[in-house]
């Protein structure tokens, strides 16, 4: 039995819907998290197929999808508020203002169908793209994959989830400026490519951004790269320069990282931490 089910007689609605929201563990936890997962990969790939020629059916099909997918993550967006202990906070969360800002443009299609409001909107059903920054959600703490994966293993994770994001993201951007007025870019995938080259400063030169927008998601993107790429891999390399010694910062001068069996700091020689003998 796990420590919900013991504490379960003194618990609310809240804490219940609070804590397999959060949960990793148990059967329900595992998946809700697998159910959210595909999810959010099945709401990225509707926008992305969208992009190419399609029958009229599969279109009609894929809206579907995304409309009942959007649905699905505004009942889990109510139901993060609902049981959340700082509801202002969950609000004003990075992560909740991400999941509110993909799925806003297609619920306000739903509910205002009519044709040109819904092809303006459509416009801004681009930035949906933005649902893939939802998986960092699921990689704050070990626990992701359901604590199988390591500190050290889990911020490779992150390193590749940050370049595929920035790609992903500024691809997605990209096109919905550019699609409309540069031949050059038909499909979500010219978009990709053209990132994918820009930001690894290869720079071909048989695509380039005509409207200002694209210009300006450009440049973003390749600061993006400039500075998150970096201080994500900075995080892998200390860990594996650290492979040996155990995480235990010095209170006197903030050195960080000490031998299994130190007592002190070998910086200063403040008193760090004590092996006492269990038999005392």
């Amino acid at each position: 039995m796990d420590g919900h089910a013991r504490g379960s007689r003194h618990e609310t609605p809240r804490d219940v819907v609070r804590f397999y929201l959060l949960d990793h563990r148990t059967a329900v936890g595992k998946a809700i998290d697998i159910a959210l997962l595909g999810l959010n990969l099945l709401f990225v790939g509707v926008f992305v197929a969208e992009t190419y020629s399609l029958s009229s059916s599969v279109e009609s099909m894929l809206w579907s999808v995304e409309a009942a997918v959007s649905i699905v993550f505004l009942a889990e967006y109510l139901l993060r508020l609902y049981g959340a202990r700082d509801r202002t906070a969950e609000l004003f969360n990075v992560y909740s203002f991400v999941d509110l800002l993909a799925i806003l443009p297609t619920l306000a299609v739903l509910v205002l169908p009519v044709s040109s409001v819904a092809a303006n909107i459509g416009f801004l059903r681009a930035i949906r793209v933005v649902r893939v920054l939802r998986f960092y959600r699921f990689t704050r703490d070990e626990e992701f994959f359901f604590g199988t994966v390591s500190v050290g293993t889990l911020r490779v994770m992150k390193l590749l989830l940050t370049v595929l994001t920035i790609f992903f993201v500024a691809a997605g951007m990209f096109y919905s400026f550019e699609h409309r007025v540069n031949p050059e870019i038909g499909t979500f995938g010219d978009a990709f490519y053209f990132i994918v080259v820009a930001l690894s400063t290869v720079g071909f030169g048989d695509i380039v951004p005509v409207t200002e927008a694209g210009r300006w998601v450009t440049v973003a993107a390749i600061l993006a790269g400039v500075i998150l790429i970096p201080w994500q891999a900075s995080k892998i390399v200390k860990e594996w320069g650290h492979r040996d010694k155990i995480s235990v910062t010095c209170q006197n001068c903030g050195l960080a990282y000490h031998d299994a069996d130190a007592s002190h700091c070998k910086s200063c020689g403040h008193v760090i931490y004590q092996e006492y003998d269990s038999r005392e």
